[in-house]
């Protein structure tokens, strides 16, 4: 009776996860589907099961618990915040709620917007944030606002774009901007600070006389923060500017730092496999860098599995499956690296910019381009393009999945593809 009890258990803790997709990138944000039988083709008259128009411009992507998808938006001017949750199986709109009104909003970049940060949900609570701004938690029945906090004090330069993520009772982000860059953890009941710990490392270039001057792309990064089990401890790994750092989750205390040196603006969320941290640089010259060995106080070159500088995306995260690394850079090459030792399997030109996560089903990688074209490649060790779909418009957000269902978030509009 025990064992029959524990197989039913495990296998709702299976469906559940390959219904929910609860955060950036999904259950283990890495991007990896859970039996999720996704298609591989679809078009504005094939596989569409509904779209809805969403107001406003945002770069987040949508997150889904149950029956709801959430996502956040914002007036182009970043005055007014927004969250909206939607029915999954429908598209129907249930919640439209202004969240905060700014009076006068920071600089974000064109290419960025005031709704860039994924939101992240668990049962009877969703946590939406736009950086500094303002964050929020509410109740998913009610639609009830439980706590607030617009008291942070972060200038983002161009713009938020660092989602947030649950840790035990804790919810954590980071905050990297032109004037301040620290960690900070929220109790998730209440809002109040836990911790805050401040970057340990403070990058400043120098004018012509010697004198510092502030370049706040060099302090900015756009990083998602990730908790692993590296050593047989938890480890939050988070990637400031010119630096990639490994905290205590409970206490925020640094535990390690990898200085990047000539790298800036970090915009995406790690991938890990064993002991081994994977993860590209950031801005402007990036390099694709695998960690490894015994992580402790300033690191060295040591701890480097190796490296790579050739077609690393500077915003797309990477996708691992199995032994191989992939990825897609900003400008549309898509390249298979060995995961132990870097050697490339293949690189192609796939055509199109990329800013988006890559996610995989199956034995499938899929690309999801700026222009609406979502490229489909097999994974393994040699190329192999298998759809090429196209949407009316494009986007930036990463996608979601729950079971059979593609979640997709263009300039205008939210899609729900399913064969």
């Amino acid at each position: 009776m025990k064992l029959v009890l524990s197989i039913l258990l495990l296998s709702c803790t299976v469906l559940l996860a390959g219904e929910n997709w609860p955060q950036f990138r999904g259950p283990l944000g890495d991007g990896t589907t859970q039996d999720a039988n996704i298609p591989t083709t679809w078009s504005e008259d094939k596989n569409v099961v509904w779209k809805t128009a969403i107001h406003g411009r945002g770069w987040s992507s949508p997150v889904i618990y149950g029956k709801q998808v959430w996502l956040t938006t914002a007036t182009p001017d970043g005055k007014e915040l927004s969250v909206l949750c939607l029915d999954k199986e429908s598209g129907k709109i249930l919640l439209d709620r202004k969240l905060f009104d700014i009076a006068e909003p920071q600089f974000a970049h064109k290419f960025n917007t005031y709704a860039s940060p994924t939101p992240v949900i668990e049962e009877g609570k969703v946590y939406v944030t736009f950086g500094s701004p303002g964050t929020a938690c509410l109740d998913t029945e009610t639609f009830k606002v439980l706590w607030t906090r617009e008291d942070i004090v972060c200038d983002h330069f161009r713009g938020a774009g660092s989602s947030a993520i649950l840790y035990e009772d804790l919810l954590i982000l980071n905050y990297d901007g032109a004037d301040y860059q620290f960690v900070m953890a929220f109790d998730k009941q209440t809002g109040k600070t836990r911790w805050k710990t401040q970057r340990s490392v403070d990058f400043k270039d120098l004018k012509d006389d010697g004198k510092p001057k502030m370049d706040g792309d060099l302090r900015k990064a756009y990083a998602t923060p990730h908790v692993a089990t590296l050593g047989g401890r938890k480890v939050l790994i988070s990637q400031g500017a010119m630096a990639i750092y490994g905290y205590d989750p409970k206490s925020g205390e640094e535990l390690w730092r990898f200085d990047e040196h000539s790298n800036h603006s970090a915009s995406t969320r790690p991938v890990i496999s064993g002991d081994t941290i994977y993860l590209p640089t950031g801005f402007a010259k990036p390099y694709l860098v695998a960690l490894s060995g015994k992580l402790e106080g300033v690191l060295d070159e040591s701890v480097v599995k190796w490296k790579v500088n050739k077609d690393v995306p500077k915003m797309p995260s990477l996708q691992l499956v199995g032994n191989h690394v992939y990825a897609v850079s900003d400008k549309g090459t898509a390249t298979c690296w060995d995961a132990e030792t870097g050697e490339v399997q293949w690189s192609e030109r796939i055509r199109g910019q990329y800013s988006a996560s890559p996610i995989v089903s199956k034995d499938r990688i899929y690309f999801f381009g700026i222009d609406g074209k979502t490229r489909v490649v097999k994974a393994g060790s040699t190329f192999e393009l298998l759809a090429e779909n196209v949407l009316d418009e494009g986007g930036l957000a990463s996608p979601a999945v729950s079971g059979a269902s593609l979640y997709l978030r263009t300039k205008t509009h939210l899609y729900c593809i399913r064969k």
